[in-house]
């Protein structure tokens, strides 16, 4: 577990171009120590190690050298020395700080390392999926033959042997006891929830597989520090409680909602609305020792106590509360919504959906531009809509055209697509939003953006993602439609139809529903790039939703005899 007092001396930061969002490494006065140029950087950790992204993602030092090469297609954060990569094809693999690839073998899954021992999947010779456990050699000490495994905890571990069985195992793979149930979670505390069978209750066994709880309740999580959070509801109202390890209730089953945050305290939920549970809490802290509720129901979201503090939003806004719970009187209100660290000197500010730094005293050190210059008088300005803690968007406005009233005129069109619209700012949504811009192609006069929306009704199994792309000159301001790329009365909807129509009955991965495609629409959603044209589709039009939005490349050299190559389209970018 990283020190929560570690401090990093290099922080990433990032910088929005025509290229896309890139990433580097400030120093604690907000100055680029690295300049940008990783596709994603992620923290320094102890060990002086980050992981960037370029192209394939690598491990560099504080030197700014790489320790390991960007080989990988990711790598997860260095744990007891050790980490956990995916390679191309597609196995994960451990290597340690110094980038050596242990073990002999790749598999499909390997968890972070606890307490020397790793969690991997293989397949069995049946075929089956079976668990067992790497050493820090990154080679198995304990062979997989376990239908599931849980992380080690205070040298011990929980397995299913199989249907219906459990056994608790030492490090070396001995079964210390086993225990007769269809379900079990994770061991703490010396405790182990259970259920007899997938319909019982939920009670909890010893190490030694004795029932010191009786089953009673729905959910039983893993106790933390003599506590545990159990749910007693059967039903949509939910019924959260804190419980000691004889079972006595340190706090009544009567909230929607309870988390334990560390340092003895724990956020305790009232739903938002009692007739729809799931659309979230509004939450109170509680010393999850006495029981005791120290604050009214406040906040909106709260996160685990660290350095003596937790962060929460309350509204449109987000600051640090002490373990009263109440506002931390020397560190800043920062607005927006989000998640505050505390970092040495600085303060690190995920909000709305950007990261940030301040001082202590509340002066912002480093922020992602909000201006991206396309050419020396004409740029792409970020503007901000967050008229409502649930409805964020984040939608450009191109500033700098010799043409006012087309500017104007564009920006509008920008909005409408960013979905800027009127959003009661006080009333709690039934759902959420968040939307966002990037540059997906610039060159000459054409500039093509694509705007992003997330809408997740509170409750559903997912949100619907939406994808809308800009095709605009940003000397004429006009925005191109499809047919504006082909010459007047060529057959281009019907050529590109069968090309598409090709392109689908070559796939085998199963995501295209059978006789959904019937070709394209002369609006059809479309973008261009130097070399090719891009028709893309909405989920769940002709593809299964895990599909996202299926988009197939038409190189341009495939269709060049229905381009009007003397059109303005085309010379918009040629």
């Amino acid at each position: 577990m990283e020190n929560d007092f570690f401090v990093p001396r290099l922080f990433p930061a990032s910088v929005k171009t025509t290229e896309g969002t890139v990433w580097g490494y400030i120093n604690s006065r907000g100055q680029f120590v690295f300049q940008p140029q990783f596709e994603e950087a992620l923290d320094f950790q102890e060990n002086g190690l980050a992981v960037v992204k370029d192209g394939g993602t690598g491990v560099i030092n504080e030197a700014g050298e790489y320790v390991v090469a960007p080989l990988y297609s990711w790598i997860l954060p260095f744990s007891e020395g050790r980490a956990v990569v995916m390679e191309e094809d597609g196995g994960t693999r451990v290597i340690d700080e110094e980038g050596n690839v242990l073990g002999d073998a790749s598999y499909p899954f390997i968890s972070p390392y606890k307490e020397g021992r790793a969690v991997y999947q293989t397949e069995a010779e049946d075929g089956s999926i079976v668990y067992g456990y790497l050493d820090l050699s990154g080679s198995p000490v304990i062979p997989a033959k376990f239908e599931y495994a849980f992380d080690f905890n205070e040298g011990k571990g929980l397995v299913q042997v199989r249907d219906g069985l459990y056994a608790l195992i030492d490090m070396e793979g001995e079964q210390l006891q086993t225990f007769p149930y269809e379900q079990m979670n994770g061991l703490g505390d010396g405790l182990l929830s259970f259920k007899k069978t997938y319909q019982d209750k939920a009670g909890y066994v010893n190490e030694q597989g004795n029932v010191v709880i009786e089953p009673q309740f729905a959910i039983a999580l893993p106790f933390e520090n003599g506590r545990a959070v159990v749910n007693m509801s059967d039903g949509l109202k939910n019924l959260y409680g804190l419980i000691d390890q004889t079972g006595a209730f340190v706090i009544p089953p009567e909230y929607n909602d309870i988390r334990l945050l560390g340092s003895d305290r724990a956020a305790v939920g009232r739903a938002i609305r009692e007739d729809v549970p799931y659309m979230g809490s509004y939450y109170a802290i509680a010393d999850a020792g006495s029981g005791n509720i120290l604050t009214d129901f406040f906040y909106d979201s709260v996160s685990d106590f660290r350095n003596g503090y937790s962060s929460v939003t309350q509204g449109r806004r987000s600051f640090f509360i002490t373990k009263k719970g109440t506002r931390a009187q020397n560190l800043p209100v920062i607005d927006g919504t989000g998640i505050l660290t505390l970092e040495g000197s600085l303060i690190r500010a995920f909000v709305d959906q950007r990261l940030s730094y301040y001082d202590r005293n509340g002066r912002l050190v480093y922020a992602q531009n909000t201006v991206i210059p396309l050419t020396d008088s004409v740029s792409i300005r970020e503007e901000k809509y967050r008229p409502n803690k649930d409805y964020l968007v984040y939608y450009p406005q191109l500033e700098g055209m010799a043409d006012s009233s087309a500017q104007e005129q564009v920006n509008r069109i920008l909005r409408q697509e960013s979905q800027v619209k009127p959003v009661p700012p006080d009333i709690q949504l039934d759902y959420s939003y968040t939307g966002d811009f990037s540059v997906t192609f610039f060159e000459k006069d054409l500039l093509v953006l694509q705007l992003n929306g997330y809408n997740y009704p509170f409750g559903a199994a997912h949100g619907m993602p939406t994808q809308t792309m800009v095709n605009v000159n940003i000397v004429t301001g006009e925005i191109y439609e499809l047919s504006d790329l082909f010459l007047p009365g060529s057959d281009y909807i019907a050529v590109i139809s069968d090309t598409i129509g090709m392109m689908i009955e070559a796939e085998t991965d199963g995501y295209y529903f059978p006789d959904a495609y019937e070709g394209i629409r002369p609006d059809h959603p479309f973008y261009v790039t130097e070399d090719a044209l891009w028709i893309y589709f909405t989920p769940y039009e002709i593809s299964a939703f895990a599909a996202g939005f299926p988009t197939f490349k038409i190189p341009f050299a495939d269709i060049m005899d229905l381009i009007n190559t003397e059109g303005p389209f085309w010379k918009a970018f040629h």
